[in-house]
């Protein structure tokens, strides 16, 4: 660590720089509560997801058990064509929004394919939507953890190492002003006695 001068000039940059810390913290330490309740809405939205993935899966297994059926052939009926991914500004994080999803469902005869597959394509289109809001809500979670953990490495910057430094620093100038104010006062006081001493017949 560099030599800190002990002046009146570093006293006042020190202290300068300890009121822009203390008055910067609060606003850090604000963006850190709404990132962790940002990230905290983006898990219970991720969690609605999975649930409605589950309730999808858990439906086509009543619904549609003759799926085990693998001689009626079921290429893939339904994909993904194309997504349109946003992004939006939270708190400083771009986030991505999900935007448009164009799903091509691949045409088949009706003559040739059983009364089910309507009703399993449907299923199938619906589990792709439901994947894909799944995968941009990982990324907006990602993004949200890595933002919090910035923030609060910031924060933590500020209060165990910033603030407690300039503190330190400005009591140790302090003190050495002061020793030196009573070391000054002290030879005044010694010139003083030996100038009367000088004087006096």
């Amino acid at each position: 660590m560099a030599r800190i001068s002990l002046s009146k000039s570093a006293l006042l940059h020190e202290t300068r720089q300890l009121k822009i810390y203390r008055r910067y913290l609060p606003s850090l330490e604000l963006k850190r509560l709404q990132l962790i309740a940002e990230r905290a809405k983006a898990r219970q939205q991720l969690t609605v997801i999975l649930q409605s993935q589950d309730e999808l899966r858990a439906f086509i297994a009543r619904q549609l058990p003759m799926l085990a059926n693998h001689e009626v052939d079921l290429p893939k009926m339904a994909r993904l064509e194309d997504v349109a991914i946003k992004e939006e500004n939270v708190l400083g994080t771009l986030l991505p929004v999900l935007g448009d999803i164009k799903i091509a469902r691949r045409p088949y005869s009706f003559l040739a394919r059983p009364h089910w597959v309507d009703a399993l394509v449907d299923k199938m289109a619906e589990m792709i939507e439901i994947k894909v809001r799944e995968r941009i809500q990982h990324l907006r979670l990602e993004r949200l953890e890595a933002a919090v953990q910035k923030i609060t490495q910031r924060v933590n910057l500020f209060e165990k190492v910033l603030i407690p430094r300039a503190e330190t620093r400005i009591r140790q100038i302090r003190i050495h002003l002061g020793d030196a104010e009573r070391a000054a006062v002290v030879r005044a006081k010694i010139a003083k006695k030996r100038l009367v001493n000088l004087v006096e017949p």
